[in-house]
């Protein structure tokens, strides 16, 4: 589809939606911003464009008739009634990240799983700027696809985090190489069921072929299951020996592919803590590998990595007691592996918005390693009873952030660490999760 003097829709004014209307304009179209806020945040160069209108306030049902496309944000579930009905009248409707696809000439590496997306997208980056330089992390990790997609260099990658919300809105989009890393139940508020989260999933590698590759985590049923749903050939990782593919032997990461037969990096030196990311270091090793990157530059790439911010972030050490940012941690899988990586007994700050989630599984690792539990947001309640349910009793209410981080330094002695991962998503009190981190590292550090 070309856009110049095509008139597009594009709904929701967050990063993506931004960055969306930048690249439509400069391929000609006539975009008109629609947000449901009166007064989103829009820069004001955008605003002036003469070729830019704007819908605030409301849902665009009533002028659907209008336009020839419709760009959807990831944030908007696509069974509202007015993309229902634009479906009906058959307007062509997709997310950013299928129009980035379209003008992007660097091969991508597409990414998605319930958790470790962000590790991985940076790691896996990291490593290709070594290997193919120019490479660029992009997609639902902070920097929008539409923004970079245009200017990649040649021989570079684009490394895509792609959540299921994205990828409900695809048509053609064909990544290279694609991942599914894991699936547990997440999102399910917007999924309803298990099955509808994993066909979402499973839309990264709907458009490749047999010279694609899709990388899978053996050791997780879901993702193992999909490599016979796949045309594109599978590359797996596990945590067993396997016979081509990436996966721990003897106390190492080995990787096993072409001719390549030996050990990336031990165990013991990979520098982000937790068996968790383990996986999240071999899935990472496992795509670069399919690209092309050379083992040494692989393991390079491990031992010089950082680890993420808002993923088991370590904060600060104030009167011997460790502070953790884990904001990250939006469903419970995931904060049980923030959990269960520290070594020292904790006081977890946990709660969010409630997206359906079922929290037993969590409550039920912390004999042993939460001394303590402060609840606070839209779950506080449910947690509480899950607590109960499980006789585990040390549990307290906070109405803020501040007043958890308070009580959790209240709770906490020398050689205890201080752990916020909420298993919930933030947005019954905070923009995003990455706000709910920065506001716990800012109470943290006036703590000191």
């Amino acid at each position: 589809m070309t856009y110049k003097d095509k008139k597009v829709l594009v709904c929701g004014m967050g990063l993506s939606g931004v960055a969306a209307a930048r690249l439509l304009l400069a391929h000609g179209a006539a975009v008109t911003l629609c947000d449901l806020k009166e007064e989103p945040e829009v820069c004001a160069d955008l605003l002036a464009h003469p070729l830019i209108s704007t819908y605030f306030g409301k849902n665009p049902d009533e002028i659907l008739g209008e336009f020839d496309l419709m760009v959807l944000s990831p944030g908007i579930a696509t069974d509202l009634p007015f993309v229902t009905q634009a479906r009906a009248r058959g307007l062509p409707i997709f997310g950013e990240v299928e129009l980035a696809s379209r003008h992007c000439n660097a091969p991508i590496m597409g990414i998605t799983g319930t958790n470790g997306k962000t590790t991985v997208c940076s790691l896996a980056g990291d490593i290709m700027r070594l290997a193919a330089p120019g490479s660029a992390v992009a997609g639902n990790i902070g920097v929008a696809f539409c923004g970079l997609a245009p200017e990649m260099p040649v021989g570079a990658w684009v490394v895509a985090e792609v959540s299921s919300f994205q990828l409900e809105t695809i048509v053609d989009f064909r990544p290279k190489i694609s991942a599914v890393l894991n699936m547990t139940p997440d999102h399910l508020n917007r999924h309803k069921t298990m099955e509808a989260y994993i066909a979402a999933k499973e839309r990264i590698f709907e458009n490749q072929e047999n010279s694609d590759f899709c990388v899978l985590n053996y050791d997780n049923q879901h993702s193992r299951a999909m490599a016979a749903k796949t045309r594109a050939k599978v590359v797996f990782f596990s945590n067993s020996p396997l016979e081509e593919g990436v996966f721990v032997q003897n106390g190492a990461i080995w990787l096993k592919w072409q001719d390549f037969d030996g050990e990336l990096i031990k165990l013991e030196d990979i520098p982000i803590p937790g068996s968790h990311n383990v996986e999240n270091v071999m899935a990472a090793a496992a795509l670069c590998a399919v690209a092309g990157a050379p083992p040494a530059l692989i393991a390079r790439g491990i031992r010089e990595f950082k680890a993420v911010e808002h993923r088991l972030e370590f904060v600060a050490e104030i009167a011997g007691v460790a502070y953790y940012n884990d904001s990250k941690a939006t469903n419970v899988d995931s904060a049980i592996k923030g959990v269960t990586a520290l070594n020292r007994p904790i006081v977890l700050i946990g709660g969010g918005q409630d997206k359906a989630a079922d929290f037993g599984e969590f409550v039920k690792v912390f004999p042993g390693r939460v001394k303590a539990f402060i609840v606070l947001g839209e779950t506080a309640e449910q947690l509480i009873e899950t607590c109960r349910a499980h006789n585990f009793s040390d549990f307290e209410r906070a109405n803020t952030l501040k007043d958890a981080v308070e009580l959790a330094a209240a709770r906490a002695v020398a050689g205890d660490a201080v752990l916020l991962s909420p298993a919930c998503a933030a947005l019954d009190m905070f923009d995003n999760y990455e706000q709910r981190g920065w506001v716990f590292k800012n109470f943290v550090n006036e703590l000191k």
